[in-house]
């Protein structure tokens, strides 16, 4: 569509244009039943079948075995990090976490209000410029489990290679899940947050081993219990019913090109690209370290502020938009998620250059 810009934001994200016109049809007229999607009845059959069908599509893009619930919950995958602890440790039990960015930082926090989370390696130092390769930290021996995000958005680092743990592993997957493939079965949880590789805003994503369901407390309110949800099959209340359709679409998009495997060489082949013109010049200079770096968030500087600025308004003037990095780091960032078009890419890589001429 000529009228489209190239969309960098971290989230809410670049969404398949596919997606976008079916979902625009069917919110006016949902499968020609003279109704819209967001008006539906979150129990009637039809929509209990789009449920049924983008959970199906989830379990085969990535290989979810039957003993995993895949739960569609609301509240951000930040109420995430206080469900985790309230229902996987009891009283006077701890976890290992690996800060590698705000977003560990902020689960962190909120595990040490509910019981202790033992903080195993932290990138902080370094202002969070890469993650720990196994062997650089310690699991403490007492842990329920090992928590890590990962992919760090803001500072565009990324756990190339899982952490290998006795350890049930915990991972916030908010910013790159769906964008390569792996094993679930170390995982005794996964969740993430739809609005930057999978969907809108509005739906958080929870895939947990059944047998960790009962660990809950008895005290713990209802709504804030995952076995609530995963008894209901994610409708002991009205879910977000419109955030998990279009999830359904993406893994239907997802499917079509070719699935996960075939996504993570898309996306392998963007982040070469822009990494490539970042590494071919002083001018512009990465966040992360090599061996650290994201395939979804690329985050760099230029020499100076100004020129950053000047960079980021330049950029939006040709249809090159949400680059500025965040703001507590500043610099630029570009996202790169599974949607985004390989030309958008192209086109970045071919301003940088023109930049970078006109202002060395």
């Amino acid at each position: 569509m000529p009228d489209r810009i190239y969309n960098f934001s971290p989230g809410p994200a670049t969404l398949p244009q596919e997606v976008l016109a079916q979902a625009a049809q069917d919110i006016v007229n949902f499968n020609n039943k003279g109704i819209g999607l967001i008006e539906l009845s979150h129990r009637s059959k039809e929509f209990m079948a789009v449920a049924d069908e983008a959970e199906a599509l989830l379990r085969e893009l990535l290989a979810i075995p039957a003993n995993y619930k895949v739960l569609f919950l609301q509240g951000g995958a930040s109420t995430q990090f206080a469900m985790v602890p309230l229902n996987l440790l009891g009283p006077g039990q701890k976890a290992s976490y690996l800060n590698t960015g705000t977003w560990a930082k902020k689960a962190i926090k909120e595990a040490n209000l509910v019981a202790e989370a033992h903080v195993a390696y932290s990138s902080e130092a370094t202002t969070f410029d890469h993650v720990p390769k196994n062997g650089d930290y310690e699991v403490d021996p007492a842990a329920q489990y090992l928590y890590f995000v990962s992919n760090n958005t803001i500072y565009g680092t990324q756990f190339a290679d899982f952490p290998k743990t006795e350890k049930m592993l915990v991972c916030d997957m908010s910013s790159d899940i769906l964008s390569r493939k792996f094993d679930i079965t170390p995982f005794g949880l996964i969740f993430a947050g739809a609005q930057k590789n999978m969907g809108p805003a509005g739906v958080t994503l929870v895939i947990i081993r059944d047998d960790l369901l009962d660990r809950a407390p008895a005290n713990l309110p209802t709504m804030l219990r995952y076995k609530t949800h995963a008894d209901k099959g994610s409708m002991f209340n009205t879910p977000p019913c419109f955030a998990i359709y279009v999830v359904g679409q993406v893994c239907k998009w997802l499917k079509a090109m070719g699935g996960v495997e075939a996504m993570e060489e898309k996306n392998k082949e963007k982040a070469a690209l822009l990494y490539g013109m970042i590494d071919s010049t002083d001018f512009y200079k990465g966040h992360a370290r090599v061996d650290s770096r994201s395939l979804m968030n690329i985050t760099f500087n230029l020499p100076t502020p100004e020129l950053e600025a000047l960079f980021i308004d330049q950029a939006g003037q040709e249809g090159l938009d949400g680059l500025k990095g965040h703001r507590s780091i500043g610099g630029c960032r570009a996202s790169i998620y599974n949607a985004f078009p390989r030309q958008g890419v192209v086109d970045l890589v071919d301003f940088m250059k023109r930049f970078e001429k006109a202002h060395c």
